[in-house]
């Protein structure tokens, strides 16, 4: 009797620091899951828009879906010998919040995810010798999966953008160009080397690949923040529940992409591969070009060469100013080389002006009606305004916004009007916010502003100007997040400053004009 006891209390014990081991999972984890996974839900969904993917589920495999609930339902201690095997310098710790977005990979989304597996022989072989050339792990090619589900033309609802999610700032700061015509987030190859070059930099500031991969998703400075919060601790499940929810659920779904993509045999997930052409060719063009020309010519799909070449946002190369880049199946290269006149004559007076510029739309006549039973407001945009302000203050949608005043980024100046749809019954309130100060209006949604975070300094030669003096530890970003309105990009401009990395403890930077 005595021995089953023992044996009793050794089981419970057991089971006891395995339950520790793996963390408690309770309902604000649940939430913190369904956040990331709303989102990679939609990128899977997106993914579906493809060219080789539409072409793909016309002849997917018939068993490819089927889930056996066995495969699914793995005892804890397969996942954790599974996750130990998996060649990778970066921590994939197990627990049931990983577990849960296995769940998402391998029973959830068990379709998608297939096609996402055949879009991989694609791109990770572009991540992995990307990585390799700046020394990283190449097993960050998995961020890719959580971040857009491989598909180079995934857009966030916040706008970060392509297959690594760049901001419009962050973007610009890692020297990619956005214009009307090309943005190089959605260009597989300068967006992987401007990530692995991001990575490298967060790296070097965390010295934890875990603690760089959270700040990727969420910035250096809530990362350095939940750090300090929880007493110096850097170990990630340390600093969980300091992280922004987004954030909490991004590692782990890392660790459950590493996971899907290392073990998809074994859940009975195959490859869908779709006619993706991993031969291609790169042709430099110097001369403006419309993917359509190429098309029609060479007689291949304009939705295959588009995405292909996923940067050109109106299916146009702008190559007379700049030389660009045109990727061709390989097949399809010599006969490009040999027809070149031919291609580039073909319909040209549709596509380009005499003198071969891009010919500028025409104006549409349509007239914007707007909403029934809304009063119509105005507010100029003041000096360090942005969109997402405004519409806080006016309790309005972001899109809404926008699409009101025909703003399709999120760029705006100083002094623009905007106009604003608000409820008839609160017009003269939302009237007024156009005088407000911005404490005064931060105020009005219970926001405060924080003023005694920020070193401030003025420079008796240039008092037009506010200062910031550069801290140990302070990086671009960072600071930026101090000043509403103010991003990276503006301070690296305003200081003329190559890049990120050129800034040092004591050096005063210039952050803004005063108001």
């Amino acid at each position: 009797m005595k021995i089953k006891y023992t044996l009793f209390v050794i089981v419970l014990l057991y089971l006891l620091s395995i339950d520790t081991a793996y963390g408690s999972f309770n309902e604000k984890d649940s939430l913190d899951c369904a956040v990331l996974e709303n989102n990679y839900v939609d990128n899977l969904d997106s993914l579906i828009d493809l060219w080789y993917i539409k072409n793909a589920i016309k002849s997917q495999y018939p068993d490819s879906i089927v889930v056996d609930p066995e495969i699914c339902d793995v005892p804890d201690s397969v996942y954790i010998e599974r996750l130990s095997k998996i060649p990778s310098v970066i921590d994939l710790t197990y627990n049931k919040i990983v577990k849960n977005y296995i769940y998402v990979y391998v029973k959830k989304r068990r379709a998608n995810v297939q096609y996402m597996l055949g879009m991989s022989d694609y791109y990770f072989p572009i991540f992995e010798k990307t990585f390799e050339k700046y020394g990283l792990p190449t097993e960050l090619k998995y961020m890719a999966v959580i971040e857009s589900a491989l598909n180079p033309r995934a857009v966030s609802r916040v706008g970060a953008t392509g297959l690594w999610q760049f901001m419009y700032g962050t973007a610009r700061m890692y020297n990619l160009t956005i214009n009307s015509y090309v943005d190089e987030r959605r260009d597989p190859i300068k967006s992987t080397d401007a990530a692995a070059r991001f990575l490298s930099d967060l790296y070097d500031i965390f010295d934890d690949w875990t603690l760089a991969i959270a700040a990727y998703n969420c910035g250096p400075r809530n990362v350095s923040k939940a750090i300090r919060r929880a007493g110096g601790n850097r170990n990630f499940w340390d600093i969980y529940y300091y992280l922004p929810r987004e954030t909490r659920g991004y590692v782990p779904a890392y660790i459950a992409a590493s996971y899907a993509m290392s073990y998809y045999k074994e859940h009975n997930l195959h490859y869908q591969r779709p006619k993706i052409t991993l031969a291609t060719d790169t042709i430099i063009i110097n001369d403006n070009l419309h993917l359509k020309q190429v098309s029609e010519v060479l007689n291949i799909p304009l939705k295959q060469l588009s995405d292909l070449n996923p940067q050109y946002k109106l299916n146009i190369i702008p190559a007379k100013a700049s030389r660009q880049v045109l990727i061709l199946p390989l097949a399809y290269s010599g006969n490009f080389i040999e027809l070149q006149d031919s291609i580039f004559a073909y319909k040209k007076s549709i596509y380009f002006n005499k003198d071969n510029t891009i010919k500028s739309p025409k104006k549409s006549h349509y007239v914007y009606q707007p909403p029934s039973g809304k009063a119509k407001v105005y507010y100029t945009i003041k000096p360090g305004d942005n969109l997402g302000f405004i519409s806080e203050w006016f309790n309005v949608g972001l899109s809404d916004l926008k699409y009101w005043n025909r703003i399709r980024g999120s760029r705006i100046r100083s002094g623009q009007k905007l106009v604003v749809y608000v409820p008839k019954s609160k017009a003269s309130y939302y009237r007024k916010i156009n005088s407000m100060s911005f404490e005064k209006k931060q105020r009005s949604i219970g926001k405060s502003v924080l003023s005694s975070t920020v070193s401030v300094e003025t420079n008796s030669s240039n008092s037009d100007y506010v200062y910031y003096k550069v801290k140990s530890g302070d990086t671009v970003w960072e600071i930026a997040k101090k000043y509403p309105g103010v991003s990276d990009y503006d301070i690296l401009r305003l200081n003329k400053l190559p890049n990120a990395k050129k800034i040092k403890p004591g050096q005063k930077i210039k952050i803004k004009k005063k108001i």
